[in-house]
């Protein structure tokens, strides 16, 4: 009895020293692998966290990411920065709090000689050009602008009584962060559209809601109530705000009995594409997080190897230091068609 025991406690002891040795392995392996500080400036600004969705799916096999949110405070930012130097990351993934901050993290991060990638909240251009492993990947605004002014372009020609006797479309703009890039050409490039499409065009009021939704539904009920039915259109700078507005709009009437408004936003999230299906969002743009998040990851680890090449990368990176995500309309065909009911 008493061999027997001995040879199971071999047998047990032996299988947890293979155990041991085989995590041991493992974490010698998951030490290997690049270390990259992943920052964002509110983890709970739902395009952000699908791009981090997307960076983390993205680093699997390929790299420890290590997320820090900096709850919309670019002081905290840049003591994570520096924390994460110290701690010797191998790269990092930058959505700044403050665009025009970048180009102290930028200062912080050249003596290590690490690349930096900006990602949402474009730096200007001189900050990136001064380090040269400083690149920025996001959705190019002026065409995402110009592609949210050309489907209310289109819906005005297929419903040219959307303009009323004075032949003029009387619109609201609902702004993201103000100061931020994307807003900024978003707006300006969304009433060019219409313009270029020679529609006569009256704004009764533009104004941010800070890419939030609560603040966009509050702002939409309180133009309804100034404007009434003199709003014939919705511009807003992302599908979140679009959403909010939607539901200001629906409190007052709209999308039943066949009263209708077109609105639209841009990300293209799946809340956005729900109200595609059910007729109220007009159209989207995609700001694809997925391909930024990806792109981000991949661009940060060439740049670790000290080359860039365009033969392993899907993204052309002839815009340097912008990489470019392209961007797509989105409607309710486009989603009925990808996704039948």
């Amino acid at each position: 009895m008493r061999r027997v025991m001995r040879r199971v406690m071999r047998r047990t002891l032996g299988g947890l020293a293979g155990l041991w040795l085989m995590l041991g392995a493992a974490a010698a392996l998951g030490d290997e692998l690049p270390r990259i500080g992943v920052l964002v400036y509110n983890g709970n600004d739902t395009f952000i966290s699908h791009v981090s969705a997307s960076i983390e799916k993205a680093a699997e096999g390929r790299a420890r990411i290590l997320f820090r949110d900096s709850h919309n405070s670019q002081i905290l930012q840049n003591e994570q920065v520096g924390q994460l130097l110290a701690d010797g990351v191998d790269a990092m993934i930058v959505n700044a709090v403050d665009r025009t901050s970048a180009i102290y993290l930028i200062r912080m991060v050249a003596p290590y000689g690490i690349p930096i990638v900006f990602n949402n909240r474009e730096p200007l251009l001189e900050d990136l050009l001064e380090y040269g492993k400083a690149f920025y990947v996001g959705n190019n605004p002026k065409e995402s602008g110009q592609m949210c002014g050309e489907l209310i372009a289109r819906y005005v020609r297929e419903h040219p009584e959307t303009l009323g006797e004075d032949q003029t479309l009387q619109y609201v703009m609902l702004k993201g962060e103000p100061g931020h890039q994307d807003a900024e050409l978003r707006t300006v490039y969304s009433i060019k559209a219409l313009k270029d499409a020679g529609i006569q065009l009256e704004r009764l009021q533009e104004t941010s809601a800070m890419w939030e939704r609560s603040i966009a539904q509050e702002k939409m009920a309180g133009f309804i109530a100034s404007y009434g039915n003199r709003i014939e259109c919705v511009i807003s700078n992302n599908d979140e705000m679009a959403l909010g507005a939607i539901e200001a709009l629906k409190a007052a009437g709209y999308f039943s009995d066949g009263r209708t408004i077109p609105v639209v936003g841009v990300d293209a999230t799946d809340a956005a594409r729900e109200a595609l299906l059910e007729g109220t969002l007009l159209g989207t743009v995609l700001n694809n997080a997925e391909a930024q998040g990806n792109a981000a990851l991949s661009l940060a680890l060439l740049l670790m190897e000290g080359e860039l090449s365009e033969d392993d990368f899907p993204y052309p990176l002839d815009h340097k230091p912008y990489l470019w995500i392209p961007s797509e309309t989105v409607t309710r065909t486009e989603v009925e068609a990808s996704d039948p009911v």
